[in-house]
């Protein structure tokens, strides 16, 4: 919970520093998530027209992720646009066929594809990137055939700067700023616990989110976007070969010496090519065996994964991860509601107690029923825990004169819950039937003693072991019962008790 705090605060702090200066310029906050839209919904203004918007959208539909940057006041405002309307970013988008972006963009995803199966030493995505941006260059593409390019970026490097924000558009950024800090913890979570299983390496989450909070930060003083993991950019360094976060360092030399020097150099570069790029990446983050998996183990996680998908594809990311949540947490729920119970028995030749469901041959201590429940108890199933207590005291031959849970498995008991088994020991016990726990967290323990069961329940109805609770049963109480363990001989078939 700290490190996701602080990952809130920086986030919000990267909104304020970073995007402060743009969103005072504009009349909707909810604009500010456009600009880290990680499901990549396709934007207008990112269209390579016609075939060739299509290719990038099949791209993960990551366009909007490298490039769409709407058009806001900025001192440092510059063109995406340099070509016209059809040939950048900046534009009114052309949706008419392009049958030569969508040659280029298939041309690159080719070569990445081939290079990397047949000739996996050559750099499949620079030869890509360079060629095709050469040939629109040199056959000056962009303005002939209408092929939309990245244009100029600014020339040298941002000053930091502390951007003067209303006092009122601060609140109105909180939405926003949680919004994005959900993505970025779905997205880092998801990216570290894929690429360190490849790795076989450790990754520690908590250490992830403090630095990616200190990355926002002090990205936000220098008007950066907010930052997170990237599902297209990670996957492409790996593709290039990278190993470690020198990576990172090395790249960000890369693109200081680009805007330093040669700001120009990727004006011809063809977006195609970097949807082809985003979409070679891609292919390896498809885990297609791990679905049919699910499928094969779970069907309950497979069809939770599936609308999902369905979700960030259909509707958009946010509400794709609020779907996933909320799935989840009516699985557990349900879970928890009904979980797994069952009434426990001796097995001739195993230790301990075991179900008799699965234990038919399993024998019972007359007078005792000994019941494990596998979930915490809680308002939704106390009432159902009641129930199927009672049940196995109806079904017990002889009558039942002890109950004794297992309660290992209960994790909690809430106030609801206390005032059930309140209720229920004093029903049991006009009756003449003992409630009794055995093996009990110490947490729990604690709660029902805040709860004052243990004053009502006394504290010897409370056992460390379900042996203990045996043990002490068959002291009070005179019933025929022999253990295997005192037996040198099994039991016959028709002795059963």
């Amino acid at each position: 919970m700290r490190a996701f705090a602080v990952l809130l605060v920086s986030l919000l702090s990267g909104l304020l520093f970073g995007v402060g200066l743009m969103v005072s310029g504009m009349a909707n906050p909810a604009k500010v998530l456009g600009f880290l839209d990680l499901a990549g919904r396709w934007d207008p203004d990112c269209s390579t027209r016609g075939s060739g918007h299509k290719l990038v959208r099949v791209t993960l539909r990551r366009c909007g992720d490298e490039w769409a940057v709407p058009a806001v006041p900025s001192t440092r405002s510059v063109s995406l646009n340099p070509t016209g309307p059809r040939g950048g970013l900046g534009g009114t988008p052309d949706l008419r066929g392009n049958e030569v972006t969508c040659l280029i963009g298939g041309a690159c995803l080719l070569a990445i594809l081939l290079l990397r199966r047949w000739l996996p030493s050559v750099p499949g995505i620079l030869v890509a990137v360079v060629g095709a941006t050469l040939a629109v260059a040199l056959l000056d593409l962009d303005k002939r055939a209408g092929v939309a390019v990245v244009g100029s970026v600014p020339q040298g490097l941002p000053m930091p700067s502390f951007p003067a924000v209303p006092f009122d558009q601060i609140f109105a950024l909180v939405p926003g700023a949680l919004a994005i800090g959900l993505i970025s913890l779905a997205d880092i979570s998801v990216l570290s616990r894929v690429f360190a299983e490849r790795s076989a390496e450790h990754v520690d989450r908590d250490q992830e989110l403090v630095a990616l909070g200190a990355c926002n930060i002090v990205a936000g003083m220098f008007q950066g976007f907010p930052v997170t993991g990237s599902s297209s950019r990670t996957p492409v360094a790996e593709s290039a070969g990278a190993k470690t976060q020198l990576t990172g360092v090395v790249a960000a030399l890369c693109v200081a010496a680009l805007l330093i020097f040669a700001p120009a150099l990727l004006r011809t570069l063809p977006q195609a090519a970097l949807g082809a790029v985003v979409v070679a990446a891609g292919l390896g983050l498809f885990e297609i065996h791990d679905v049919f998996r699910l499928l094969r183990l779970r069907r309950s996680e497979f069809l939770q994964s599936m609308a999902c998908f369905a979700g960030v594809a259909l509707i958009g990311p946010i509400q794709g991860i609020f779907i996933a949540v909320g799935l989840a947490l009516m699985a557990f729920v349900w879970r928890a509601w009904r979980p797994y119970d069952a009434v426990l028995g001796r097995v001739y030749g195993r230790k301990g107690y075991h179900d008799m469901m699965r234990h038919p041959d399993a024998r019972t201590i007359p007078g005792l029923v000994l019941y494990r429940w596998d979930a915490p108890l809680f308002f939704a199933n106390a009432e159902i825990f009641r129930d199927h207590v009672q049940r196995a005291i109806d079904n017990a031959s002889p009558p039942a004169s002890w109950v004794v849970v297992a309660a290992e498995p209960i994790t909690d008991v809430d106030v609801t819950a206390s005032e059930l088994l309140r209720d229920f020991h004093a029903g049991l016990h006009e009756r003449q039937i003992e409630l009794c726990f055995a093996e009990m967290k110490g947490p729990v323990k604690d709660m029902l003693q805040r709860y004052g069961l243990f004053d009502v329940m006394g504290e010897q109805h409370f056992f460390p072991t379900l042996g203990v609770a045996v043990d002490a049963y068959l002291a009070q109480h005179d019933v025929e019962w022999r253990d295997w363990e005192d037996e040198r001989e099994p039991p016959s078939k028709g002795q059963q008790t």
